[in-house]
């Protein structure tokens, strides 16, 4: 059982952030579980919950106004798992923020790759095994 429950972050483009995430997860296996229409949010902005086996436990919400860029490691099964995300992510409105490939720094099996998201937030896709 995790300690956290979900997570949700501020975006200025929900649509453009849900393609993204949809595109970038898939290969995590994560998936878009449910989208909120705008009337129904408390910003007024659409809203999109990603997750597994039904459960929302990441979630994105269109907000305007000033944000700090956050940084969000997921783990991947292996690292063709870690290579499709960076694939998918450029693909689909992501930045280059450091191609896969071992980061000894970490540690010897310390294999990852960043994008930026549309919103700047530093997205990482990490396995730590061989």
């Amino acid at each position: 059982m995790s300690i956290i429950n979900h997570i949700e972050l501020p975006v200025g483009d929900a649509e453009a952030s849900r393609r993204f995430y949809d595109a970038a997860l898939e290969p995590l296996g994560l998936s878009l579980v449910v989208s909120i229409d705008p009337a129904r949010t408390a910003s007024g902005g659409a809203r999109h919950g990603f997750g597994q086996d039904g459960y929302p436990s990441l979630w994105f919400h269109e907000e305007t106004g000033n944000r700090l860029p956050v940084h969000i490691a997921f783990t991947a099964g292996d690292r063709e798992a870690v290579d499709a995300f960076h694939k998918k992510a450029l693909a689909n409105g992501g930045s280059d923020n450091g191609a896969p490939g071992v980061r000894e720094r970490y540690h010897p099996n310390y294999y990852a790759a960043y994008v930026l998201d549309p919103d700047g937030n530093n997205i990482e896709a990490v396995c730590q095994t061989e």
